[in-house]
């Protein structure tokens, strides 16, 4: 084990990186909560329009040629 000199002081800690860090992760668990609410919204309409017993529940995309 090395010995560190007596006069040696550690950089000081900086607390934004930190902050940084756990504002990246709210915002990525917010932007997922928010695509996964869409996906499940949009299953629940199809979900409902079968249930109602219609069958032209999915539009058909008519753009590819």
């Amino acid at each position: 084990m090395t010995s560190l000199p007596p006069d040696f002081n550690p950089p000081p800690h900086d607390p934004r990186r930190g902050a940084v860090i756990g504002l990246g992760v709210v915002l990525l668990l917010v932007l997922g909560g928010i695509f996964l609410t869409h996906v499940l919204r949009k299953n629940a309409q199809l979900q409902d329009c079968v249930m109602e017993g219609r069958t032209n529940c999915v539009t058909v995309d008519d753009t590819r040629r």
